[in-house]
């Protein structure tokens, strides 16, 4: 427990660090942080030995594509540099052809999924600051108290209070109790962070800790189906006592993307 405390207070340390120093700290951490996740996402995959993703060439495209977002987003650059990324991703089907292996797409598959699943959803918070066209901390900033909000409050109601299984099969620990707590607890810092981030009104900070409690539960859960599906414990071993950057970012994964999309249709609406 004391190991797994001490881990935790240095990540959100780094964590709040890595949003509040400015977008480029923000920029060189997502990148090295989406590369680490493939990364580990490859390592994850191969427990099963019949399966031999290409990833060094997975990694390669995420990297490049990452980039290729931040230029745009950072510096302005056209959109036109994600295509950039298109011949690398090209190479994944490539380098197939010249492996000896049983199952050449069973591996593309899963190394395209590598990239959607583990890199995909950090470009979209890393997006969350730029959502007015210049860094502004306090979208993923927010987005990172009401997370931890929900998943705090979860793991106390639901240890508390906890008596109906939420999704016994994929978290057995899980109940409906902790969700509903979560929900409150996230729904409450939203509205303690409405009086200090202006950018949205109090429904708008509300519908957003109501989209990250409810997706990144549903994040949370298809993690454990993934863990569960290879048969292991932590997706990794880099965080003592809490696993490895899938377990700590499970949340993130969904409902970042989500979050985006609806804040984009928000900003988009209100500028009109």
């Amino acid at each position: 427990m004391k190991t797994r405390a001490i881990t935790g207070l240095f990540f959100v340390l780094i964590m709040l660090a890595s949003v509040l120093l400015g977008g480029f700290t923000y920029s060189i951490f997502f990148l090295l942080l989406s590369a680490a996740s493939v990364f580990e996402f490859y390592k994850l995959i191969k427990t099963d030995t019949s399966l031999k993703p290409l990833s060094f060439m997975g990694i390669l495209f995420s990297v490049v594509l990452f980039a290729a977002i931040i230029a745009y987003q950072q510096f302005g650059y056209s959109l036109i540099l994600l295509l950039l990324a298109v011949p690398f991703l090209m190479l994944i089907y490539l380098c197939e052809l010249y492996r000896k292996s049983e199952n050449p797409f069973h591996n593309i598959a899963h190394t395209l999924m590598g990239v959607i699943y583990a890199l995909l959803p950090f470009a979209f918070f890393y997006s969350l600051a730029y959502l007015e066209g210049i860094y502004n901390a306090h979208y993923p900033l927010a987005f990172l108290i009401m997370l931890w909000c929900n998943d705090t409050g979860a793991y106390l109601v639901g240890r508390s209070f906890g008596k109906r299984k939420l999704f016994e099969r994929h978290s057995p620990k899980k109940t409906w109790e902790g969700f509903f707590g979560g929900v409150l607890i996230s729904l409450v810092s939203a509205a303690i962070i409405s009086f200090y981030f202006h950018e949205l009104s109090l429904i708008e900070w509300g519908c957003m800790a109501l989209i990250i409690s409810v997706f990144g539960t549903l994040g949370d859960l298809t993690e454990s189906m993934l863990k569960r599906s290879f048969g292991v414990k932590d997706s990794g071993n880099i965080l003592p006592g809490h696993g490895g950057l899938l377990d700590r970012f499970d949340g993130l994964l969904m409902a970042a993307p989500l979050v985006y999309t609806f804040l984009y249709i928000v900003i988009v609406f209100s500028w009109k």
